[in-house]
């Protein structure tokens, strides 16, 4: 066994391998799939480089993304303002600056302090040279973490294959850092709890997805992996004082109230943008109250059964971990297109049980409506979040039903 292929399995909490010979009927057919889509993936983004309208245009300017707002907020953490990263006219007016011409639409820094030591890392760099270096640092985070998961080859095909990698590589976003992070956390939770525990200490960038995670660690009484990632969060914080001093924290948490309200209580905020339960209402003409007692009740629902999944020993824990990577999407309101990277987690862990169990009828069907999903209803711009999540959800319940049961897949 090469060094590489004894790593893979070591994190695989002791979930034996499939061999080549074990590859469930239709396995090459996903392949095929898995291939056409990243070659369809690779095309795309040929097509949008050489039209000049990816990280800089055809005068060498930087192309108007999201991540003019990251690079934006590093440049006033540079000159020595990292407060005004968070101050919206402040920031909208380095956005003005890294673009070169006034934004046509202002997108707002609304991170932890912890997430501006990266910006400002990211800023030191020319703003393509920073975009490229961000993208060639996650995308691979995640291919990793996806491989690991499915422990098997065809892993590297589907992490290049699922539908939501444009969203994060045209505009520089960081779907691909969360859902490395949520799979490295899931993945390492029994064999390497303290890098479990840093995972999550680092998923703390993105703290809405990081809540359901202490209910289910105490349920399941993984205790080292709550002290890593205790530790973690507390030095990065500890980080971000020595280096920005308390203003950051300051302004981020006196900003913080104002963006959640700009976000998601505003009459004109752009909810067909959002992918959650919390955006569904308000898109169908609920209120600001309705919308949040409905995302209120979904998530405490979401915390209940995943807390009860965890303390069942009949499921496994591959399912157990799909359920929570698709569960911490559900339980959030503030979901958009990029962060449903983190499905490809919850599907990694989902085709990790098939390649070692067989595929039970009806998956393919349901995975193959999964992409098309993906892939017709955003162009038509319309919020596909919800769907993805009710097809993964069904997927593992239908495995966690059949593992109850002890039934296994014909």
């Amino acid at each position: 066994m090469t060094a590489p292929a004894s790593i893979v399995r070591s994190l695989r909490d002791g979930t034996p391998r499939p061999s080549a010979a074990g590859v469930p009927q239709g396995g090459e057919a996903l392949r095929l799939v898995c291939f056409a889509l990243v070659v369809a993936h690779v095309a795309y983004l040929a097509v949008v480089g050489l039209s000049g309208d990816w990280i800089v245009d055809a005068t060498g300017h930087p192309v108007h993304t999201d991540f003019v707002m990251v690079y934006a907020a590093g440049k006033l953490a540079l000159a020595g303002d990292p407060a005004a990263a968070w101050d919206w006219t402040a920031h909208r007016a380095a956005e003005d600056l890294v673009l070169g011409r006034a934004v046509p639409a202002y997108y707002g820094w609304h991170y932890p302090p912890p997430f501006l030591m990266v910006a400002a890392v990211l800023a030191t760099l020319p703003y393509g040279a920073a975009f490229v270096s961000w993208m060639a640092v996650t995308l691979p985070l995640y291919v990793a973490a996806v491989r690991a998961i499915v422990g098997d080859r065809i892993g590297w095909l589907m992490a290049g294959a699922v539908p939501v990698l444009l969203p994060n590589l045209i505009p520089g976003q960081n779907g691909f850092l969360t859902a490395a992070l949520i799979g490295g956390t899931l993945l390492w939770l029994g064999r390497h709890p303290v890098a479990a525990g840093v995972c999550l200490g680092l998923l703390t960038y993105k703290p809405q997805y990081g809540v359901l995670f202490p209910l289910i660690l105490l349920v399941d009484r993984r205790w080292t992996v709550i002290a890593a990632a205790t530790v973690t969060a507390l030095a990065l914080g500890v980080a971000t004082l020595l280096v920005f001093g308390v203003g950051a924290w300051a302004a981020f948490l006196h900003w913080l109230p104002l963006t959640a309200h700009a976000l998601l209580s505003s009459s004109d905020a752009a909810f067909e943008k959002f992918q959650s339960v919390f955006a569904l209402v308000r898109l169908l003409g609920g209120g600001a109250q309705v919308a949040w007692a409905v995302q209120l009740v979904v998530a405490g629902t979401t915390a209940v059964l995943l807390c009860l999944v965890w303390r069942n020993e009949k499921i496994s824990h591959d399912m157990k971990a799909a359920a929570t990577a698709a569960g911490v999407l559900l339980a959030t309101p503030y979901v958009y297109l990029y962060d449903l990277t983190v499905l490809a987690v919850a599907l990694a862990f989902l085709l990790r049980r098939a390649l070692a169990d067989g595929f039970l009828p009806g998956e393919r069907p349901a995975l193959a409506l999964f992409v098309a999903l993906f892939v017709v209803v955003p162009v038509l711009g319309l919020p596909v979040g919800l769907p993805g999540i009710v097809i993964t959800l069904a997927l593992v319940g239908r495995r966690m039903r059949a593992e109850c049961r002890a039934e296994r897949p014909a």
